[in-house]
């Protein structure tokens, strides 16, 4: 099983449709409330005239996260927001992607499914000092195996330097960013926390 995982979407929406796509947005919450490792969701205006939405869902692993978006009820909810939705942009976010933005703090304010709102804080993000222990403890045990594991290559130390770090990098980074950061931020959450 995948850790959990949060699904950031950016929707232009038809201005002259706002109430329709607050109905059809709000239906789409619910629907996904019904599917197994739902987690949460919540969803944003730009502004009161704004075009742009903002929405975030997150399941508990990537398993379930495929079953809602390959679901017939998301594709018949999708179909009904053709005609006013213009563009839409989505990304996943798993691990510690999401440090490299610029910590936000405070509360933002979002609708319920009974119609009402309820305020949300927003979790800050760890101070740099702890992202780069975190990085580091991956990085340093990983990059020592590396060393050793290519040490017995014949003609590996007369590589020149610059092509040893490029080879490095191109093995580790992917590494480093589907294993063990991952894996390194679910067992320092509650350090990273704090």
């Amino acid at each position: 099983m995948s850790e959990p995982i949060t699904v950031s979407i950016r929707r232009e929406v038809d201005p002259e449709r706002i109430t329709e796509a607050t109905v059809w947005v709000q239906t789409g919450v619910n629907l996904a409330t019904k599917y197994p490792g739902f987690l949460g969701s919540g969803w944003v205006r730009a502004g009161e005239d704004s075009q742009i939405w903002h929405m975030l869902y997150r399941f508990a692993n990537e398993e379930s996260l495929v079953a809602w978006e390959k679901s017939g009820e998301r594709e018949w909810w999708l179909s009904m927001g053709e005609g006013f939705v213009r563009s839409e942009r989505s990304k996943r976010r798993t691990g510690i992607e999401g440090w490299f933005d610029e910590p936000t703090t405070g509360t933002i304010t979002l609708p319920t499914a009974e119609g009402g709102t309820t305020s949300v804080a927003v979790v800050a993000a760890p101070p740099r000092w702890k992202q780069a222990i975190s990085i580091w403890l991956g990085f340093f045990p990983v990059n020592v195996a590396f060393a050793y594991a290519m040490s017995p290559v014949p003609g590996w130390d007369a590589v020149p330097i610059w092509l040893r770090v490029l080879a490095t990098t191109l093995v580790l980074t992917p590494i480093m960013t589907y294993w063990v950061l991952p894996f390194v931020t679910r067992s320092l959450r509650s350090w990273l926390a704090r």
